[in-house]
């Protein structure tokens, strides 16, 4: 079940908390002084490099001939995409780059190649979320309003169809994300003229995805117009598949804990702190896994300082991980596929009403 009392769940005193604040502010600050000309390197040369791999993957499926070719194709433009969304558009719009003041490579300026607008998820996602994260009936990246993630929420019949949920909210990603992030959007919006400038702004973006994948470059492609489209299909969903996996990977497996409305009244930033390593987990991955998940495999990083630069999250962990032992804290991670069974396993078994799925109850320690 949900925590109610952070502190005394992770059997910390006051004086624990604010010492577990001071070392993590210290890490925010060390990371800070230090960053520099390598950092900013690392991110224009990602950027050139997604840049290059997007056109090098539209010539070989416009020009390539075979399945061979149309396949590779495919593949390097999932990837392209992929980058963009998560190591450069997500972090980009988490102002981790904002600090280089390069108005291209700002959280204000940047677009990214989505569905959604990038200023409508950057409300949802970087208040929303990451200031209310798992707070149940506050963070709306609970389940994403159409799935059950938590006993907290009340079981309804609606939740029976959850496993098919799961499978198209997957598929679409993008646009879930979208009518996720135009849905607070307008919950924001305090005027009817601002609700209409929103649903415009979300139209105008749709537009012009859907021009520019399914109309301009497979027109581009002349006769071969049908391959150029079919690889802009596939290459978008499975760019959808591996962001949802990333997503879902750090915030739904066992471990991931859920909270009430109570624990954000007058919560200070070391309990903040506290909060954001008890409700987010990682993955095991290696240095391309890292650089395909936008790094996201350090979820509990992310969530601590969600606006350093995701290339040094790894440095991150290393001192992160050494405060969770030495303040007895859980540091939640594991292989990708056993975060995500674990994820697999909550959502099957919450779709069903409570008792039907032969779980025994939980504990009244707060965990699941």
């Amino acid at each position: 079940m949900a925590i109610t009392d952070v502190a005394q769940y992770a059997h910390l005193s006051n004086t624990d908390i604010e010492s577990l604040g001071a070392e993590l502010d210290t890490i925010r600050r060390d990371i800070e002084e230090s960053l520099g000309a390598r950092d900013a390197a690392y991110i224009r040369r990602t950027i050139a490099f997604q840049r290059a791999l997007d056109v090098g993957a539209r010539l070989l499926i416009a020009a390539g001939s075979g399945k061979t070719a149309w396949i590779a194709g495919t593949a390097a433009l999932a990837f392209a995409k992929t980058v963009e969304n998560m190591e450069i558009g997500h972090n980009v719009g988490h102002g981790q780059w904002d600090w280089m003041n390069d108005p291209e490579i700002h959280s204000n300026t940047w677009e990214w190649d989505m569905a959604g607008p990038s200023s409508q998820w950057r409300y949802s996602h970087n208040y929303l979320h990451h200031v209310f994260t798992n707070v149940i009936d506050m963070d709306e990246d609970l389940g994403f309003g159409v799935m059950r993630v938590t006993r907290d929420q009340p079981w309804e019949p609606r939740y029976l169809l959850q496993p098919l949920r799961n499978i198209a909210l997957a598929i679409g990603f993008e646009w879930g994300i979208a009518l996720h992030d135009i849905h607070a959007a307008k919950e924001r919006a305090q005027t009817p003229g601002e609700k209409h400038a929103q649903s415009r702004l979300i139209r105008k973006k749709i537009a012009r995805q859907m021009v520019k994948d399914y109309l301009i470059f497979p027109a581009l492609s002349r006769s071969r117009w049908r391959r150029t489209l079919g690889a802009n299909v596939a290459a978008n969903i499975v760019r959808n598949l591996w962001a949802y996996v990333v997503i879902f990977c750090g915030h739904f497996p066992d471990g991931a804990e859920k909270f009430t409305a109570a624990v954000v009244e007058q919560e200070s930033k070391p309990e903040w702190y506290l909060r954001q390593m008890l409700g987010t987990a990682n993955f095991n991955a290696g240095p391309l896994m890292a650089f395909a998940s936008g790094n996201l495999c350090y979820q509990i990083e992310h969530h601590l300082f969600p606006d350093l630069p995701s290339n040094r999250y790894a440095q991150i962990a290393v001192r992160v991980r050494a405060q969770c032992e030495k303040f007895d804290l859980p540091y939640t991670t594991g292989s990708l596929m056993r975060q995500y069974w674990q994820t697999l396993r909550t959502i099957h078994r919450l779709a069903l009403p409570d008792g039907d799925d032969g779980h025994r109850g939980v504990s009244a320690t707060g965990k699941r």
